[in-house]
């Protein structure tokens, strides 16, 4: 089995982080989510994939290169512009071949894997697979309608009276038979060539259609509460071990409470920690308060900061901020105040901006 990722999107809701880098690129837990993705796919034995990109298409290949660091033998095919999913499966035509595949779109975390819909797939071979989830709200999504024995009856993009709380979420499995399907459909009123209206077309033309209910932790990290999200669920599962600290410096000073994890170089200070919480190589915490959930990257310097519940990207600097809480800072972003900080405040800075919080 071959795969399909989806890495092409602009990711207008994560800017000012999108005008700068691809949304998949966005780290959970000082990881690209493109590279949960992945790793997802090496573990269920794919060795070839396709990765559809876009605007950011050397930067994505300069991140996670050919594939061979984890295994992996990448392919990338260019998308000019944002035509839809079913397009995607069109571009990768020739790559794919009459081969199965999975198609995993690049800004969905599935924290718990997707190795048992993977293995449902491969015994059952249905002409498409879906992995559906509950949501309270299915007028936000597509939506599957799924008789008794999990075989999917009708595909609905985002409808207004919803007859089911089955939320399509970000991975499929394919036979070849959605070529055809994909070069049989037209474009949507938006303009795209949808999935949806590509699965729905098998279904029409009876072909084996199934739904698998997805019972592990789903996120679209394409907003930046939802990212947190996801970043908080990630952190809660790591254990913080003190090999995980190695090559790190810390004084006598400094008090580390629950699971920490510290990159080669990083040094820390005079400073509390308290996990869940990563914290990139390189980086210096000195007189700081950080934690817990967050993720600090790497070559970042917190001085006399306080925060929790963040992420903060690699390159980053701040200097005498205290009570930060739910920021996502961006890239060699700088944050200070010249004066004595208010509480809870709340920080969303892109790359390479420069932020003085007033007292």
């Amino acid at each position: 089995m071959k795969a399909l990722v989806l890495s092409g999107g602009e990711g207008t809701r994560l800017r000012p982080f999108t005008y700068s880098m691809a949304k998949q690129l966005v780290p959970v837990a000082n990881k690209p989510v493109l590279v949960h993705c992945l790793e997802n796919l090496r573990d269920i034995g794919v060795e070839d994939v396709g990765v559809i990109v876009g605007g950011h298409a050397a930067q994505i290949e300069a991140t996670v290169g050919d594939g061979s660091q984890m295994g992996l033998r990448l392919t990338y095919i260019r998308q000019e512009a944002p035509l839809g999913l079913a397009h995607c499966v069109a571009l990768a035509a020739d790559f794919l071949g009459d081969d199965d595949f999975v198609m995993y779109l690049g800004d969905n975390i599935l924290a718990d894997g997707i190795t048992e819909a993977a293995e449902v797939f491969r015994a059952t071979r249905p002409d498409a697979q879906v992995l559906v989830t509950k949501v309270s709200d299915p007028r936000q999504y597509g939506v599957a309608e799924v008789d008794q024995d999990g075989s999917v009856l009708r595909l609905v993009e985002k409808p207004s009276t919803p007859r089911s709380d089955l939320a399509v979420i970000g991975v499929y499995f394919f036979t070849s038979a959605v070529h055809a399907a994909a070069r049989a459909i037209r474009p949507s009123a938006r303009g795209e060539l949808e999935i949806t209206d590509a699965i729905q077309y098998l279904v029409d033309q009876g072909r084996r259609v199934t739904a698998r209910e997805y019972d592990g932790y789903w996120k679209d990290t394409g907003k930046i509460d939802d990212l947190l999200e996801c970043n908080r669920e990630i952190l809660s599962r790591i254990d913080g071990r003190p090999a995980q600290r190695a090559g790190a410096e810390i004084d006598a000073e400094s008090v580390i409470v629950g699971p920490v994890v510290l990159g080669p170089g990083a040094r820390v200070v005079r400073s509390t920690l308290t996990g869940p919480l990563v914290i990139g190589p390189g980086s210096v915490l000195m007189g700081s308060t950080v934690g817990p959930y967050t993720a600090i990257g790497r070559d970042c310097v917190l001085e006399d900061t306080g925060v929790r519940d963040s992420i903060i990207l690699e390159g980053a600097a701040l200097q005498n901020v205290r009570d930060l809480r739910g920021c996502v800072i961006g890239r060699w972003a700088e944050v200070r105040t010249p004066g004595t900080p208010d509480t809870g405040r709340q920080l969303i800075i892109g790359d390479h901006t420069r932020a003085e919080v007033m007292a």
